[in-house]
């Protein structure tokens, strides 16, 4: 195999292992879309919290209670034993127990985002928080280098050529 195969095979294998991930899970369905008006303080509120509901305020999570102002990166987190609603430009949203809403831009448009009780569990990790998480603050970054270094190298030393013409040394 010649080096220009080499080099393009090592660069692809390479480009996988270090694509951004997030790019590939993204999901930018919203379910209510109302136009962005430039509002001044905030772009909406909540309407009604009842029972294990949290907000994202400047200093992590916090009690949500209605008329809390909200705004774009704003996120609110539904327990168990909770309900609560938004009324953000044309969209009034019931945010149901075991989910979380998440407020974000979309051009010039107000996106807001239900999102299930299979991703809420994530939805306030420890980083959200400003928590430290048990275990400490553990990556997993140098791992996936090492990992797609070593990968990379197998693949090269695999189709290495000799370029000894097929001669058997003496």
């Amino acid at each position: 195999m010649n080096l220009t195969v080499k080099i393009a095979l090592a660069g692809f294998v390479a480009s996988i292992g270090f694509g951004p991930v997030s790019s590939f899970a993204q999901d930018t369905s919203c379910t209510c879309t109302t136009p962005y008006q430039g509002a001044a303080n905030s772009i909406g509120s909540i309407g009604r919290a009842n029972g294990d509901v949290l907000v994202s305020q400047a200093a992590g999570y916090g009690p949500a209670k209605a008329g809390n102002a909200l705004d774009f990166g704003s996120r609110i987190v539904v327990g168990a034993k909770g309900a609560a609603s938004v009324n953000v430009g044309g969209c009034n949203l019931d945010v149901p127990a075991n989910t979380s809403l998440d407020i974000s831009r979309v051009e010039n448009n107000i996106c807001l985002k239900v999102v299930g009780s299979e991703q809420t569990a994530a939805a306030v990790s420890s980083e959200h928080t400003g928590q430290i998480p048990p275990g400490g603050n553990r990556s997993n970054t140098p791992l996936f280098i090492f990992g797609g270094m070593a990968g990379a190298a197998g693949i090269l030393a695999a189709t290495q050529d000799d370029d000894d013409g097929g001669a058997v040394s003496p």
